[in-house]
């Protein structure tokens, strides 16, 4: 994989994780909701310099109902995550999962189903705005995971989660661990 350099990772982002005391991780993916884009920044150096590389810009549709961090909102939350879990490592491109289990194929008929390929379930780092109450992330279910309907990739088209084409979902996943940070900016 070849990598352009990217000269900073958010500020808001970096200041979080100090914050926090959340150390960088190898990969961090940057989501826009403004721009329906998620970035994918390998660091380079240490988090003082923040310098990084960026392997690849993806589309992606986050929530129709906006931003907002609450329970049964079925908006896309802001702030500070990580990749908590993956699941679906493993099963053909197509497969379709319900409750993270699969239940099913595209191909078989379960054209447009709203979770397919692989599931990549994110958990709040921020007591408060995205951690624990009714505004805990990794409680809501929000994960980046595929969809049915990839022709609708790049514009708000969810219910909170963020949604990948498989040809972009499942190098991805093979590629990020468990814990690696996830920034959610508006």
């Amino acid at each position: 994989m070849s990598f352009q350099h990217f000269s900073r990772l958010p500020l808001a982002f970096r200041q979080t994780c100090r914050r926090l005391g959340v150390p960088l991780t190898r990969f961090v993916l940057l989501v826009i909701l403004r721009t329906q884009r998620m970035q994918l920044v390998q660091s380079r150096a240490d988090f003082v310099g923040s310098d990084c590389l960026a392997s690849g810009t993806f589309r992606v549709s986050t929530s129709r109902f906006g931003i907002g961090q609450a329970k049964n909102s079925n908006c896309t939350p802001l702030g500070l995550h990580r990749v908590a879990s993956k699941v679906g490592g493993g099963w053909p491109v197509g497969a379709v999962f319900k409750s993270r289990r699969m239940v099913g194929y595209t191909w078989a008929g379960c054209h447009g189903a709203a979770i397919t390929n692989r599931i990549l379930w994110l958990e709040g780092l921020e007591p408060g705005a995205n951690r624990g109450g009714h505004v805990d992330t990794l409680a809501r279910y929000i994960y980046i995971h595929g969809t049915g309907d990839e022709p609708g990739l790049g514009r708000p088209a969810s219910h909170g989660c963020i949604h990948l084409s498989a040809a972009d979902l499942l190098p991805l996943y093979d590629l990020v661990p468990c814990g690696t940070l996830v920034w959610i900016a508006a």
